[in-house]
């Protein structure tokens, strides 16, 4: 089968960010002059790769409608899920009829604004001719403590040990038919860990350390000091 060298990208974005303790979901709270998820979606189309990029919205959000980059050309608006795993099958599913089963899909989370052009084509340049795909990673700087109970029963070889950022890179109906088969599954909480579980070993890009997920309130601010150091 020849392989496609076209590229999607899928955003779940219908969770709520219960700790952010806010009167709205994380990726509509302001961020340098406009919301999170506008300038997530603004870096990327800034990269100039992506053929369309399907975001997955919560079918009672009222916020999607009334942002301008809703109806930006490349955006397609796909129904959320209940999980983040659910979202990104659901926004798979809308491209059904556009995306073929080799085409490449980079799954971004929406609260992460502070990724880069140069990260992006850093990882479709080094996994595009892999037979599986990878994901962004942040090796571990920090020692690390195995807890139980709030103990510590072991320190954990942090050589081994890698952060899972976004993108992640597989191929369309790879990572379709893993999730397809993972639905339900409690454990899969990134693309990477379903395809995990179809026995297939994804490859990790280094990528930046500013490429941070919003998460807790304080984040706001270091995002904004990323942004403004990026420019």
């Amino acid at each position: 089968m020849a392989m496609s060298d076209n590229i999607w990208a899928v955003v779940p974005a219908a969770g709520v960010g219960k700790r952010m303790q806010a009167d709205r979901p994380k990726q509509y709270l302001p961020l340098a002059g406009k919301t999170v998820i506008e300038q997530t979606l603004t870096q990327l189309l800034q990269a100039n790769v992506f053929l369309a990029v399907a975001v997955a919205i919560s079918k009672e959000d009222p916020y999607w409608p009334t942002l301008d980059v809703s109806s930006h050309p490349l955006i397609i608006t796909a129904a959320g899920g209940k999980e983040r795993a659910d979202s990104v099958l659901s926004a798979l599913k809308s491209l059904r009829n556009k995306a073929a089963d080799t085409d490449w899909v980079l799954v971004h989370d929406a609260a992460r604004p502070c990724l880069t052009c140069s990260d992006i084509h850093h990882l479709i340049e080094t996994l595009h001719k892999d037979e599986v795909g990878g994901i962004l990673a942040l090796s571990s700087h920090d020692t690390l403590k195995q807890v139980n109970d709030m103990e510590i029963t072991k320190t954990i070889d942090r050589s081994k040990i890698w952060r899972a950022l976004t993108p992640q890179m597989f191929r369309y109906g790879l990572l379709k038919q893993a999730l397809e088969f993972a639905e339900g599954n409690p454990d899969i909480t990134d693309e990477a860990s379903a395809l995990e579980l179809i026995r297939l070993n994804p490859k990790i890009v280094e990528g930046r350390s500013d490429n941070i997920k919003i998460t807790r309130p304080e984040d706001l601010e270091l995002a904004q000091f990323y942004m403004e150091q990026q420019k």
